[in-house]
């Protein structure tokens, strides 16, 4: 797995990769356990919001009202889910490259990633508790007919915070890392300083010797300039 160690301000870093959709076979729902088919459901969502993301623009115009509105509601997902989508992928790796600025050093670029690591864990593990405490509560509404839109709601950050504190678990302590420099990541740091029509188009630049196809759109809303 790579990921790369992006300076969004001057002495500000978000860690950032590219991973392939949450592959989904169309199986039916499981039927056996609750947690399973909860999973199930979850897994389906993000493979469904991750195709709208990457090919779903096109075709809108002439939708009707129902597609719009799930096509608006899945984006809305897959953006929400974009810091998350490395743990979620973190989990699973036992190997991992970090490339960094190549004019910070190398120790200093493996701390700035476990003291991220260590942050996130502790985010996740909060709202872990607390959404399972919402997603408890929620089960008041089963008396309510119709959906319980609050449980699904719960239950989709439930399971999102769950996978994304073992993926920074799986980071700190599972994960055995190669560090490696990077002069176009310190390009972007460069980029910071010039004026928004020359930084999008060197931060475009360094993506594409970089092969990453959503950088420059993650460097536009994670980048703050006058950030000290």
């Amino acid at each position: 797995m790579e990921v790369f160690l992006v300076p969004v301000a001057a002495r500000r870093y978000e860690l950032y990769c590219e991973v392939p959709d949450e592959p989904h076979d169309g199986a039916a729902e499981p039927s056996g356990g609750y947690l399973r088919r909860l999973m199930h459901r979850f897994r389906q969502t993000i493979a469904d919001a991750e195709r709208e993301r990457r090919h779903g623009h096109g075709h809108q115009a002439s939708a009707g009202w129902a597609s719009r509105l799930k096509a608006r509601t899945l984006r809305w997902v897959a953006e929400s889910i974009a810091e998350q989508r490395l743990l979620w992928h973190l989990r699973r790796q036992e190997k991992g490259t970090l490339f960094y600025p190549d004019d910070i050093d190398e120790a200093s670029a493996v701390s700035v990633l476990r003291a991220q690591l260590k942050r996130d864990f502790d985010k996740h593990r909060f709202w872990l508790v607390i959404d399972t405490i919402g997603f408890v509560g929620s089960g008041l509404l089963m008396l309510v007919p119709g959906p319980n839109l609050l449980a699904y709601y719960f239950a989709f950050r439930m399971v999102g915070h769950f996978l994304s504190l073992r993926g920074a678990r799986q980071g700190l302590n599972g994960t055995s890392w190669h560090s490696q420099p990077s002069p176009p990541l310190t390009e972007l740091r460069q980029a910071l300083q010039l004026g928004a029509d020359v930084r999008e188009h060197r931060v475009r630049d360094v993506a594409s010797r970089l092969q990453l196809e959503h950088l420059a759109t993650f460097f536009k809303r994670a980048a703050d300039p006058t950030a000290s």
